[in-house]
């Protein structure tokens, strides 16, 4: 996978050696100020990631190593920047032993900005619409003056994990579905019924000539 999309060249230069052995920098008024060297102990995470944002190659190689159960993501075979993702979903729900398909496309200023996230998989939910677009604070660009609540420190394995929760845990405070908001509180054996009948397999939906992804 890694040959398919280069590999990214690890080796300091001799300036960037020399400021990193340097843990702290005086400034005009007499202040010291602490350096923070990246990728060491002593560097916040959170700190870390914002200074120095990891690639999509190594979200994709984390994803790799340390799958989590029900979730899996890949980039297509031309485009980094556009990856097929599988959602399953969660246990004692309307959505369980369900197997939905997304794309998520991510931005140039990524991880600063959130990648754009659709289902592919018709969906029944409050907060999906019908053309897959979800409803979901983190898939909003958050900040000062921004009603969303996207983080640099958030990636793709934190999209995918909030999006399966949302499945079991709408919020039908801001639906895009009015429908399935008001049958999710009011009836969920009916909710559970139109579930399934607006649910397909992704092999069903390649046997419909239906696209899962990119």
């Amino acid at each position: 996978m890694a040959n398919s999309f280069g590999t990214l060249s690890t080796a300091p230069s001799s300036h960037g050696a020399k400021n990193a052995s340097n843990s702290t920098r005086s400034t005009g008024n007499g202040n010291v100020v602490k350096r923070y060297p990246p990728n060491t102990t002593t560097n916040p995470p959170a700190l870390d990631r914002l200074t120095n944002p990891p690639s999509l190659q190594s979200e994709l190689m984390a994803l790799m190593t340390s799958p989590t159960p029900g979730l899996s993501a890949f980039p297509s075979n031309t485009d980094i920047t556009k990856w097929n993702a599988t959602v399953t979903g969660p246990t004692d729900t309307p959505y369980a032993d369900l197997t939905f398909k997304l794309t998520l496309a991510y931005p140039s200023n990524y991880p600063y900005a959130p990648p754009e996230v659709l289902f592919k998989t018709p969906v029944y939910h409050p907060n999906v619409d019908m053309s897959g677009r979800i409803c979901l604070d983190i898939l909003k660009p958050g900040g000062q003056g921004k009603e969303g609540a996207w983080s640099a420190v958030l990636n793709t394995s934190s999209v995918l994990l909030s999006i399966q929760s949302l499945l079991g845990e709408p919020n039908n405070a801001s639906p895009l579905n009015g429908e399935a908001a008001l049958l999710w509180d009011r009836d969920q054996v009916e909710y559970k019924k139109k579930v399934l009948a607006r649910h397909q397999e992704p092999a069903e939906m390649e046997e419909n000539g239906l696209s899962t992804g990119f």
